[in-house]
């Protein structure tokens, strides 16, 4: 069975993520709070799905700007279940403006939601899985295993054989660091 690094390449929505996003490490606390959020709206859809609507998300939640989806109200929660080009599942926006706080109270504890993952790097799937679980809402293991995995803390975005996967190796990934 053909896997991503067999069917993303060349696909208009698949081939630009899997080239250059997908398994590469992140610095920016809103990319990464995008990735966590896009992928709790992933749960029992396609990727393809919210690859599609992926610029309708961005603009709805501003850009994924942490410090304005933390501060969202019953308004902006009443928008975004009416707004057509999302996913409009109430427990996925819920999800999302509550994990912004959160993510808001690690960046004022760490210094950044990046440095507090980096801290706990490295873990098993199932130690992140845990803490995840203990910090935020709606992250199951495909959850916290695909976002973990997009942003370069897990290993498994690309095949050893993808072209890809030797820039990600370049870039040296948290997964590479053999140090810790």
């Amino acid at each position: 069975m053909p896997d991503y690094c067999d069917l993303a390449p060349g696909h208009p929505f698949h081939g630009p993520y899997h080239d250059h996003e997908y398994g590469f490490s992140v610095d920016d606390d809103n990319v990464l709070f995008e990735r966590l959020v896009l992928e709790i709206n992933q749960a029992g859809l396609s990727w393809l799905t919210v690859l599609k609507k992926r610029a309708a998300f961005q603009n709805a939640f501003e850009g994924f700007a942490i410090a304005k989806v933390a501060d969202y109200g019953s308004q902006q929660r009443e928008r975004l279940l009416n707004d057509a080009s999302i996913i409009r599942n109430r427990l996925k926006i819920d999800a999302a403006i509550h994990n912004a706080g959160i993510v808001q109270g690690l960046q004022r504890e760490y210094g950044s939601f990046k440095a507090w993952l980096d801290l706990h790097h490295p873990l098993s799937l199932e130690e992140w899985v845990r803490l995840f679980k203990r910090t935020f809402r709606f992250t199951g293991p495909e959850i916290v295993n695909e976002m973990l995995m997009s942003t370069g803390y897990l290993p498994g975005a690309h095949r050893d054989d993808c072209p890809v996967q030797q820039r990600i190796l370049a870039a040296a990934p948290p997964w590479a660091d053999t140090s810790s």
